[in-house]
């Protein structure tokens, strides 16, 4: 008795009768998923805007401003360079985080320095010049001035000993000798990288401080982070000195799904990322939801057990039909789905792979027999089915014939023959489908291949010659066979399409194209390429290939002899 794919189903649903509660489980999870990413997001926000506050408001209340007044003390026009050098000596005792305060007049290589004592000791202990450190040189005091960016910090990273440091420069409006002042200051940032790393939010989530180049910031490795969607996210917006704040899930490149959300600091070239994985998200969403499966674990067993018994039978023929199927894709036609005796759906399906398996096979070897061309017109007329007749198409037709295969055959045995022949074909058909040509028939010892579409000339006129260089190298390889190629070429109007009994057709070309080109062919000598006038004309230019005029040859068939050519390689 058969029994339907639908009732194995219904069966299996019945046993899971814990349905119910997964569906409520499911909703009651979703609604407290909403709201807590509702709340992580606006603590991520929160975040990210607080340290944007703190970062700006340090630079400008705690170094910016007393810088100005430092620059507006020292651009007095009353004040020696002694008293200049004095204040800014006295400033630089204020401000434990500049390092370093410059007064650089404009043409001068010798700026007035002045530099925090510890600092620059710990300079020197790793190896560096505390001077040619800590000094901002007039190339970058006059970048800043040409970018209309004074005021601004230039941050970079000091490697020897991973200090954090921002250069700014400040004009001043009095000048020396007539010549422009500029006071500069480099600020140490590690009361910034404090800020992060003390923020409460770091013992949960992730705060991360990036560069316009996609590297972090403030840390203390300048990694790059730019794998990471939501560094490429804010990246470019640092570059065009957007300030849009924003919220964006992403997965991370190991498979982390992440909310964060990121803000843009006014006075350094930053963004501001916090992160939090949504498994910390939704730690109490995960709690709920393993109630739930405590729950629902009695149920669950009692169906698991009936859906596995139940699985097993109707997976393994699935199985089976797959690995079958697997097979098939290696191309191994004669696999078999063998084994399957059950009377329902997946039975009949095992029955209809099994034939369908022996008629891609059939079909394969028949494909084999027939032309790209041949392939392409029956796969058009499926709906309708091949119709005898043809239509006019623009082509180029190629004639090759092996010179010396009679006597050959003669002197082997047949089983050489095809050998021989089968190595030949298999080369020539090789260049054919490389430059974009369709191998028509096999006729004997010859081969008929057509060109079509764009430089079908040229192609063919390549392809011709690379088959002569081929066979020569065949003739090398086997000399004892003494056989040499002639090739023909004509281009011009075909008719293309299938010909021949309603019950046994061929799709080919015909015309007087065709017959040129199997005259040119005969009348090849060994290795030789004959082609007519209108190939000639197209493959004029073709790179590597020249082209000797020879006498018209007498054709059979042609009132006048035919105008000839025979390309060639060069050099």
């Amino acid at each position: 008795m058969r029994f339907p794919l639908r009732l194995k189903f219904f069966a299996f649903s019945a046993l899971l009768a814990v349905a119910p509660l997964v569906m409520v489980g499911q909703n009651l999870t979703q609604l407290t998923r909403d709201e807590l990413k509702s709340a992580a997001n606006e603590d991520l926000t929160t975040v990210a805007t607080e340290l944007r506050g703190a970062f700006d408001n340090t630079f400008r209340g705690r170094w910016l401003t007393p810088l100005m007044v430092i620059r507006n003390g020292i651009d007095s026009a009353e004040l020696g360079v002694q008293q200049k050098v004095s204040l800014l000596t006295l400033g630089l005792e204020e401000l434990p985080q500049v390092v370093a305060l410059q007064l650089s007049v404009q043409g001068s290589d010798l700026p007035i320095l002045v530099t925090n004592e510890g600092f620059a000791a710990k300079l020197a202990a790793a190896g560096l010049n505390p001077v040619k450190t800590l000094s901002t040189s007039a190339d970058l005091i006059k970048a800043i001035g040409e970018t209309g960016q004074f005021g601004r910090p230039v941050v970079g990273r000091l490697e020897e000993t991973g200090d954090w440091i921002a250069t700014l420069a400040l004009p001043l409006e009095t000048t020396i000798a007539g010549r422009q002042v500029t006071m500069a200051a480099k600020i140490e940032l590690s009361v910034l990288g404090e800020m992060v790393r003390r923020h409460p939010f770091a013992q949960r989530g992730e705060i991360t401080v990036i560069d316009q180049a996609g590297r972090r910031a403030l840390g203390e490795r300048q990694d790059l982070l730019t794998v990471r969607q939501i560094v490429a996210s804010a990246q470019p917006l640092i570059v065009a000195g957007a300030r849009a704040d924003a919220l964006e899930p992403y997965v991370r490149p190991d498979g982390t799904a992440m909310l964060a959300a990121y803000a843009f600091p006014d006075w350094f070239p930053w963004a501001v990322i916090t992160e939090l994985s949504e498994d910390s998200a939704y730690a109490v969403v995960n709690a709920i939801t393993r109630q739930i499966l405590i729950v629902g674990l009695v149920g669950f067993v009692i169906a698991g057990l009936g859906a596995l018994i139940f699985a097993r039978q109707l997976t393994r023929p699935i199985l089976k039909i797959g690995a079958v199927a697997e097979r098939v894709g290696e191309g191994d036609f004669a696999a078999r789905v063998e084994g399957v005796r059950a009377r329902d759906e997946i039975g009949d399906l095992a029955d209809r792979f099994n034939r369908m398996i022996g008629e891609l096979g059939e079909r394969l070897e028949l494909m084999k027999f027939v032309s790209r061309g041949t392939v392409s017109a029956i796969q058009s007329a499926q709906e309708k089915g091949m119709h005898r007749g043809g239509e006019r198409r623009r082509v180029s037709v190629i004639f090759t014939d092996i010179r010396g295969y009679t006597e050959f055959s003669e002197r082997v045995s047949p089983e050489v023959v095809i050998e021989a022949l089968n190595s030949y074909f298999d080369v020539q058909t090789g260049i054919v489908e490389a430059f974009g040509g369709d191998v028509d028939k096999f006729v004997g010892d010859a081969l008929v291949a057509v060109f079509e579409g764009d430089e079908m000339e040229r192609r063919a006129v390549g392809c011709a010659v690379e088959i002569t260089a081929a066979m020569a190298r065949l003739l090398e390889e086997y000399p004892d066979y003494n056989l040499h190629v002639g090739i023909g070429i004509a281009s011009g109007e075909v008719v293309m399409g299938a010909m021949g009994a309603k019950a046994r057709m061929d799709f080919t070309v015909l015309g007087s194209t065709v017959n040129l080109s199997a005259r040119l062919c005969s009348k090849a000598a060994p290795g030789q390429v004959l082609v007519d006038q209108a190939t000639r004309q197209a493959a004029e230019g073709l790179e590597g290939v020249g082209f000797d005029t020879l006498e018209p040859i007498p054709l059979k068939g042609y009132s006048a002899p035919v105008p000839a050519f025979a390309p060639h390689r060069l050099g």
